[in-house]
């Protein structure tokens, strides 16, 4: 009952509290991200989502036009702290998410969802194991499971684990939890980038979730 309406029905209630933070960010920085390097406010990228369906995700713009689109061994988006493509306002964006606003118009058409795996290129639906696909089943979000205890620290296979996992054990109480463990992992900028390390204290932390 939980994933099949009442979701969807706290997703909408979250867009009429979302949505004017994300207007109120965007006449400030759209005007930065123009004049800081001529081109779209926007990034707009096709993503997987529900059931394999593509969508367009929105983002604020944090990277150079054209810029080039590099992939770890994983076949994972590469995300670094010296990244050369990233704007200076588009890192100051990255890190404290703020590029991610616009989303909470997808989750108002009905594309995304607040908490849900996040979505992954076109190219990774092939790339899905039989038995990870299950978290196609629910929409992808702003924020997930994966995304909250791991960030940018997981490859690309422990990320669709995590997102099976989140799947098949969605609840509103998982959803409470991931939603503030979101707030506090932007606030303290935790696995903002890729890092050994922080892969190690994070799946620390996951397994308590999963107690």
């Amino acid at each position: 009952m939980y994933k099949k309406f009442f979701k969807r029905l706290i997703d909408l209630l979250f867009c009429l509290i979302g949505l004017p933070f994300f207007l109120v960010a965007f006449i400030i920085f759209a005007p930065i991200i123009y004049f800081t390097d001529k081109g779209p406010v926007f990034y707009n990228a096709k993503r997987i989502g529900k059931d394999g369906k593509l969508f367009k995700m929105y983002k604020f713009r944090s990277m150079y036009v054209n810029a080039p689109d590099i992939r770890l061994s994983d076949g994972s988006t590469y995300n670094g702290e010296d990244d050369p493509r990233v704007t200076p306002i588009g890192r100051f964006m990255r890190k404290t998410s703020i590029d991610e606003l616009p989303q909470f118009l997808n989750v108002l058409l009905g594309h995304m969802s607040i908490i849900g795996p996040r979505p992954d290129p076109p190219d990774w639906l092939d790339k899905y194991p039989e038995d990870i696909k299950v978290f196609l089943t629910v929409r992808p979000g702003i924020t997930g499971y994966s995304q909250a205890y791991f960030r940018n620290s997981a490859d690309g296979e422990e990320k669709m684990k995590n997102d099976a996992y989140y799947a098949k054990n969605c609840t509103f109480w998982m959803d409470i939890k991931v939603f503030f463990k979101t707030i506090m992992v932007v606030l303290k900028h935790e696995n903002t980038y890729k890092d050994v390390s922080a892969e190690e204290d994070a799946l620390k932390e996951a397994e308590k979730l999963k107690k």
